[in-house]
């Protein structure tokens, strides 16, 4: 009778050990990036021995994909369809930018990290659009709803996390006033 607990604790371990592989995992591409993150890197944060990070993810694509979905569990990007109940125009593009800029805000140190690795790593370019390429795709298709190319256009660029970082980080503006300055800058365009 003991076994079946046995074999129960055991894979309360390996599922505890994977956890700790991941949990290291958005730690680093949190700070360092994921490009610049290596397997060694997180099995030593991890605690564990590469042979068993390997065990758990037996490549990079593996881990990032686990990696991005923890992040993505525990902050889902903003649900568009929230959105689209909203008039055209001001008020939904508003509620979209500002849900956009939130999350931007929430997850800061690590969706730097990863867009900008996104440009020249394979593996996390991939991950990237994977993970964020429908999401961004259906916002896009609901903010855009009764706005002229033009508007469409500016709001491309204020929906991206550069556009967010712009606007926050490096000219100081509070949340509230990014997303105005945001929804000026589309409604003007048209």
């Amino acid at each position: 009778m003991a076994r079946p607990y046995i074999l129960k604790r055991r894979a309360e371990q390996q599922s505890e050990t994977r956890q700790r592989i991941v949990e290291a995992a958005v730690e680093l591409h949190s700070s360092l990036g994921p490009a610049r993150t290596s397997l060694s890197m997180v099995a030593e944060r991890a605690g564990v021995q590469r042979h068993t990070l390997y065990a758990h993810f037996p490549d990079e694509r593996s881990l990032h994909m686990a990696c991005s979905g923890l992040a993505l569990e525990r902050d889902p990007l903003p649900d568009p369809d929230a959105w689209a109940a909203l008039p055209e125009g001001s008020a939904r593009v508003g509620a979209g930018i500002g849900a956009l800029f939130g999350w931007y805000a929430r997850n800061a140190d690590l969706a730097a990290c990863v867009l900008r690795d996104a440009e020249a790593h394979e593996v996390t370019r991939e991950i990237v659009g994977l993970r964020f390429g429908p999401p961004m795709r259906r916002a896009t298709e609901v903010l855009n709803e009764g706005l002229s190319a033009p508007q469409r256009a500016m709001l491309h660029l204020m929906m991206g996390y550069p556009a967010w970082r712009s606007l926050v980080q490096e000219s100081g503006l509070s949340q509230e006033d990014a997303v105005a300055v945001a929804v000026r800058a589309v409604e003007q365009s048209g």
